[in-house]
């Protein structure tokens, strides 16, 4: 689409009018953001099953949910009639866990035929087979055992890296996440610790890594908050870094259990104070102009997003956009490195308007200053 522009020049002479392909706004959508978390509304009772939840596993599908919890000692599997909407959950069926009287992390491998438990009585790791796959009611005796009280003997959360390579438990003596290689996957018998974390804040419970290993999510529970870390190198832990936070209080207390959407999208904790299960979007839609394409840009918006400026001149380069905005009723937030004059971001212009907005750098997109130049209801 063109930008068509008309200019006059003294003397009666006129001008001719030129053309400004507009550039390319690339759509595209975050996952596992913290930074743009918001709660979706939606919660699950789960009491009557289970009392003190500790910990939450999804089924890839969403289609089953396990939960574990010290106050029943047992395993509750529910079904999910519409996937990873858990207010379609209904309660299938409970195993009762004799092996440790408080258990408190759950993982299953990825086929459904294992599953493990960790609990703080005897400061344990699990492993059991089930003979029919994500079916606990075939779940056997325990195959194999590891004692992990010599890393942590309150051991609270537990993690499985896709491969079945690597193991990573919390618990609340340390405050860490530790983690163990496994020589043969998904076997428990040939775990072996390899090293720990820095230190993470304290009593943080049920831990969640990105299928990537380069980020890892933990419930902060004195501080109600979900904690964000980094991973310079993947599945490393001794590379973590905090990120950000995220505020549940208005939910939950006391978060304990920590679960991600299969994309990233979705995010589900539970806890002791309410024991519900809460669930919250963490994908957010993003708008970026692309500044190597051109410098006019035009968006009508039909739905919320995030606006984001990238591929800018080199820094000491001045780099300019223009970003035409039809007029709209969704939310727009702005990347944190667009700073508006006045330090607020203008009202969304109303329909049958369009604002004027520009930005420019000359760090090379390290920061771009922002204003309203042209209101389109003036």
């Amino acid at each position: 689409m063109a930008n068509n522009k008309e200019f006059k020049v003294k003397n009666g002479i006129e001008a001719n009018t030129y053309q400004e392909d507009l550039g390319t706004i690339i759509t595209s959508s975050t996952s596992y953001d913290l930074a743009n978390a918001s709660y979706d509304s939606i919660n699950k009772f789960i009491r009557s099953q289970e009392a003190s939840p500790l910990g939450l596993f999804f089924r890839s599908d969403g289609l089953k949910l396990y939960i574990v919890g010290a106050h029943g000692d047992e395993v509750n599997e529910y079904d999910l009639s519409t996937a990873w909407d858990i207010t379609t959950a209904s309660a299938l069926q409970l195993k009762s866990i004799s092996d440790d009287s408080n258990p408190s992390g759950i993982f299953f491998k990825s086929d459904g035929t294992k599953m493990y438990i960790c609990g703080y009585t005897n400061d344990n790791v699990y492993e059991y087979n089930l003979s029919t796959a994500w079916d606990i009611s075939t779940v056997g005796s325990v195959s194999h055992t590891l004692d992990v009280s010599s890393v942590d003997n309150i051991p609270i959360g537990l993690f499985f890296k896709p491969d079945g390579s690597k193991m990573y438990i919390t618990g609340d003596q340390h405050d860490k996440i530790h983690e163990y290689n496994l020589s043969t996957d998904w076997d428990l018998s040939t775990a072996s610790y390899s090293q720990s974390s820095p230190s993470i804040y304290q009593s943080s419970r049920q831990l969640f890594f990105t299928p990537d290993g380069l980020k890892v999510f933990l419930p902060d529970t004195p501080n109600d908050n979900i904690t964000e870390y980094s991973l310079s190198t993947a599945w490393d832990v001794s590379t973590l870094s905090q990120v950000r936070q995220f505020n549940v209080s208005s939910q939950e207390a006391n978060p304990s259990g920590l679960f991600f959407k299969s994309d990233g999208s979705k995010m589900y904790i539970v806890g002791t104070t309410n024991d519900r299960i809460y669930q919250y979007s963490t994908s957010v839609a993003l708008k970026t102009l692309d500044l190597s394409t051109g410098s006019v840009f035009q968006l009508t918006p039909s739905a919320n997003f995030k606006l984001v400026l990238d591929y800018p001149a080199a820094s000491g380069i001045v780099c300019q956009a223009t970003l035409l905005l039809g007029g709209h009723s969704n939310t727009i937030n702005y990347n944190s490195n667009i700073q508006f004059s006045g330090g607020a971001a203008p009202l969304n212009p109303s329909t049958n308007e369009t604002d004027v907005l520009v930005f420019s750098t000359r760090n090379g997109g390290t920061t771009y200053q922002a204003s309203l130049a042209i209101d389109g209801a003036k």
